[in-house]
């Protein structure tokens, strides 16, 4: 089983053992022992998978890392953040995915209006099964927790990703204070209700539904 461990808190450690990882194409900065890479079409799927992102939009360039030894990754100097799978499903912008398991099972998911609002087009990358994901944040990530009767909103700029059985729905913030100068500035949000973990970045990309 591959050892996922962070060097730093920008750089992503993985010990290989024979086995073998996904990583975002051209992530390796650096490596020890005997490693093979080879490019995989759409986002490691197969020809299916292939067809899939390029209807949905997700640009995803994936290669697999497969020897013995220590491969080391990083994307852009931005922070890493690695999140344990036990079964269930990670919601994430392919943008911020850098490296999985090859375990995993990656896949998209359609997110409507909501990915729209976010920037990133209707659909999302979903990852699946038992294993170790690791997803990069401009800045350290801030992981908050979504309970029942406590529903969280999010800047769709500042979302990265989230796990759990939670629903998410495009919520206006624009009131008669924003239409006149004097609201917050945030037109759009994300909220998340259920029960769940969702991972917010201090950072902002550009989105639709930026500020009014």
């Amino acid at each position: 089983m591959a050892q996922f461990r962070l060097q730093g808190s920008k750089v992503l450690a993985v010990d290989l053992a024979g086995d073998t990882v996904k990583a975002r194409n051209g992530s390796m900065v650096a490596y020890t022992g005997q490693m093979g890479f080879k490019k995989l079409s759409g986002g490691g799927d197969g020809l299916r998978g292939m067809v899939t992102r390029r209807l949905t939009g997700e640009r995803m360039e994936v290669m697999e890392v497969k020897g013995q030894g220590t491969c080391y990754f990083a994307d852009k100097a931005t922070e890493i953040n690695l999140v344990r799978l036990n079964g269930e499903t990670l919601f994430v912008e392919s943008d911020n995915l850098l490296c999985t398991e090859a375990s995993l099972h990656t896949g998209t998911s359609f997110t409507g209006l909501n990915g729209m609002a976010s920037g990133t087009g209707l659909f999302t990358t979903k990852v699946e099964g038992q294993g170790w994901a690791a997803v990069t944040s401009k800045g350290p990530a801030v992981v908050l927790r979504v309970s029942q009767g406590m529903p969280l909103r999010v800047d769709p700029g500042a979302y990265v990703a989230h796990t759990g059985n939670l629903h998410r729905a495009l919520k206006s913030g624009a009131g008669w204070t924003t239409l006149i100068g004097e609201g917050g500035g945030e037109a759009m949000q994300v909220e998340f209700t259920g029960e769940g973990l969702v991972y917010v970045q201090p950072s902002e990309r550009m989105t639709l539904g930026g500020e009014v």
